[in-house]
């Protein structure tokens, strides 16, 4: 039966080390029964800068653990939860690698640069423990652009594979099309919708008017290169005449977060509308 430990680490300092980064530490939780294949259950990620420790573990154990077994690390979760109560994040790391042997085990940590620990902490978990498949172009993934590299790609019909620094996986309800692929978005102008850093879908082109959608757009007056594209809501006036024929009175980018202003454009091309915002991944429409 599996064996753990209840003592807590009461006792044990709360400055043991100091990591000198900008990044994070981790290291993953693995479960060694007799009798059964080494398993990895859990991820756990050190903010060294706050001493914070996010953990996630797996939902289920039944299908690494006889049942007895199962259920006692059902209970893992919660009992970390009120370890780290009173206790910092660092500290509870160490306590875990001196006391952790036999059935459950650490890696040793590993260095991870991070941009959001939440999303770094999903990512790590897929890669370690639920190891889904490899991702296979526009059958289950989509590739990660750049907003330059989209750009250059709208224009011409050719495989992006060699653009894509990263293939993701997507949900199963997310039609790979080949059109579509995903840009990570820096900025808050688009808030809340679209928060700074979130994973965004996109469609080459536009379906129909473009009235009130979000798109990606290149400025081609725009001095700054990192303000050359960007993400807004379409807005425009017509002015219609008695021929029938009619022409935009003003263009406007609109952001949805109040605390920046709209952009107005001329069309006159000195703008381009490369793609369409379909949704963020994972939530998309």
């Amino acid at each position: 039966m599996l064996a753990y430990s209840r003592d807590a680490p009461m006792s044990l300092p709360t400055a043991a080390r100091s990591v000198e980064t900008f990044g994070g530490e981790y290291c993953v939780l693995r479960l060694a029964l007799p009798g059964r294949p080494v398993a990895n259950i859990g991820v756990l990620l050190l903010d060294p800068s706050s001493r914070k420790l996010h953990i996630r573990l797996r939902e289920s154990f039944a299908d690494v653990a006889n049942p007895e077994d199962a259920e006692v690390l059902s209970e893992l979760r919660g009992d970390f939860a009120r370890r780290l109560d009173g206790i910092d994040g660092e500290a509870f790391l160490l306590w875990l690698e001196e006391t952790l042997s036999n059935a459950l085990q650490l890696t040793e940590r590993r260095t991870v640069m991070v941009r959001d620990f939440d999303r770094t902490l999903d990512r790590l978990f897929v890669e370690h423990v639920e190891r889904k498949p490899a991702a296979i172009p526009y059958k289950n993934s989509l590739p990660l652009l750049s907003l330059p590299v989209a750009a250059g790609y709208l224009d011409r019909q050719v495989e992006i594979s060699e653009a894509a620094a990263e293939w993701l996986l997507i949900p199963e309800s997310l039609r790979p099309d080949p059109r579509k692929f995903i840009a990570r978005i820096e900025g808050r102008s688009m808030e809340p919708k679209i928060p700074d850093g979130s994973l965004a879908v996109f469609r080459f082109g536009v379906v129909g008017s473009r009235m009130g959608k979000i798109l990606m757009v290149e400025l081609f007056d725009a001095v700054d290169p990192i303000a050359r594209y960007t993400v807004k809501k379409y807005s425009s006036v017509k002015e219609r005449f008695d021929d029938g024929t009619w022409q935009h009175r003003s263009i406007r980018l609109l952001p949805l977060n109040p605390e920046f202003q709209p952009i107005d454009v001329e069309e006159d091309g000195r703008f381009r509308v490369i793609a369409e915002f379909t949704g963020i991944l994972g939530t998309e429409d």
